[in-house]
């Protein structure tokens, strides 16, 4: 522990327009109709996403009992989809998630996400709501949309639906020198995040992810008859803000995407961890046809504040926490 490290990252300025800001982006979902919500940081459950790494907390009834294991939630969406399958309408969230493993110039381990579901929406007419949100905390006011497949013809002359693994490993290896072996998902990953990415100027909304990239999201066709995620990302200046879905609503779909990921995991070496079975439940039950989305908060203060660390919009950062 750094004892000089007692003062706020953020100044105090910053700070007052910290507060301005989450007050907008409450009124933004007020005027709306939108009730906020607050689910538990702490579950039984953790994320199984192989990318995402959970933190763990040891719980006891008392001192000397056995020790229970929770997780820190690295985003509500589990227990808000839970709200909505019980009848909730359109709810939103503002609260702090955690991510183990995540700390540089864009990432704290302890960070503000917004997540927000409306009911009759898709992933194509919430792109709408979240530009409009963005503009009203940040004033940016022209937003560019691509599908996946155009960013990578535009970009690397590349179509991802006729491109074999082997094509798309020599086009990254061209770019960068990489060591290993990766599957088709790896290699679009690393061309995405290391070649296009860097290059997207303004708010360019990406959509129609690839299908083995559809997370919770549900599938549909593109305007040529391919199957694709219905899912979009927000870039601004070629950082990632925001992450959304038409959401999936089959529970024994759901139950065969956590089964899958738990199966990576394993592949992976990492630690198995226990599934939100209490999420395919709900889906059984029925969740409403309805779209989300996740926002780095954080990251969308930066941008309206002009910071190039995420540690100045913060009191404290992981390096003071």
């Amino acid at each position: 522990m750094n004892t000089d490290h007692w003062q706020p990252s953020a100044t105090l300025e910053t700070l007052k327009k910290r507060a301005a800001m989450l007050a907008q982006i409450r009124d933004f979902f007020s005027a709306r109709d939108v009730l906020e919500v607050d689910v538990p940081v702490l579950s039984q459950a953790a994320v199984c996403d192989p990318y995402i790494d959970s933190l763990t907390v040891e719980y006891r009834n008392f001192p000397e009992d056995t020790v229970q294991h929770y997780y820190l939630q690295s985003s509500p969406e589990y227990a808000m989809k839970r709200l909505l399958a019980a009848g909730s309408g359109c709810i939103y969230q503002m609260s702090k998630v955690f991510r183990n493993g995540e700390v540089g110039s864009r990432h704290n381990p302890e960070f503000t996400m917004l997540e927000w579901y409306r009911l009759g929406l898709d992933d194509q007419t919430l792109m709408d709501e979240v530009a409009a949100l963005v503009t009203k905390v940040t004033g940016i006011e022209h937003f560019q949309r691509y599908s996946y497949r155009q960013l990578f013809l535009q970009y690397l002359n590349l179509d991802i639906n006729t491109a074999s693994d082997a094509k798309l490993a020599v086009k990254m290896r061209e770019q960068i020198e990489v060591s290993g072996e990766y599957d088709r998902d790896g290699w679009l990953n690393l061309l995405m995040s290391h070649c296009i990415e860097p290059q997207l100027q303004g708010a360019v909304f990406v959509y129609h992810y690839p299908a083995s990239q559809s997370a919770l999201a549900r599938l549909t066709t593109d305007a040529d008859g391919f199957s694709v995620a219905a899912r979009f990302e927000l870039f601004i200046e070629g950082v990632e803000l925001a992450n959304g879905y038409h959401e999936l609503t089959d529970a024994a779909e759901q139950a065969k995407r956590f089964a899958a990921d738990q199966q990576l995991r394993s592949e992976l070496g990492l630690q198995q961890r226990p599934l939100e079975l209490r999420l395919v439940e709900a889906l059984k039950q029925g969740l409403p046809d309805c779209a989300g989305v996740a926002l780095g908060v954080d990251r969308l203060l930066m941008l309206a504040l002009a910071k190039e660390q995420i540690a100045e919009v913060l009191p404290f950062d992981f390096s003071r926490a």
